[in-house]
């Protein structure tokens, strides 16, 4: 495990080394059935593909819709996704970005979440969305290095 997720500004930022290759980390971060094992209990979307759409959903939390941004293959994943359960993305979406890196004999993963900046609700909403994202960063990056590492709880 690496440490925790970092707010800078209005941007958290993570990243975490895991002992797994590039392609098991991409498929992780890109294959919805892969995807729904550390980040949601379920994801799903149209296409790997910038401008696909879909959700990820999380029991008793809701379904947050998603638009792919950037699928760069081995190398990065973005997508923008609503901060709250929502029908479609709105102003309250902020956007994820995912790069990978060889490091040693595993890989590097790096997520940054940005855009809170541009949030409504003011100042205390937005400070709470980042604080939430970051705990959230942290749990989930965690849940991936042990599925790729093997890891059982």
């Amino acid at each position: 495990m690496s440490d925790h997720a970092r707010v800078k500004g209005h941007i958290v930022t993570r990243t975490v080394h895991i002992e797994a290759s590039r392609a098991q980390v991409w498929k992780a971060l890109t294959d919805p059935e892969v995807m729904a094992k550390w980040f949601g209990d379920s994801v799903e979307f149209a296409s790997l593909e910038p401008g696909a759409t879909g959700s990820i959903d999380w029991d008793g939390y809701g379904s947050f819709p998603i638009e792919i941004t950037e699928v760069a293959p081995d190398a990065s994943f973005g997508f923008r996704w609503s901060g709250i359960p929502a029908e479609k993305l709105d102003e309250y979406s902020t956007h994820v970005r995912f790069t990978i890196s060889d490091a040693g004999t595993g890989t590097d993963v790096t997520v940054i979440e940005s855009g809170f900046d541009t949030l409504p609700g003011g100042t205390r909403y937005r400070r709470e969305r980042l604080d939430q994202n970051r705990e959230g960063w942290d749990v989930e990056l965690d849940e991936l290095v042990l599925l790729l590492e093997g890891v059982t709880q």
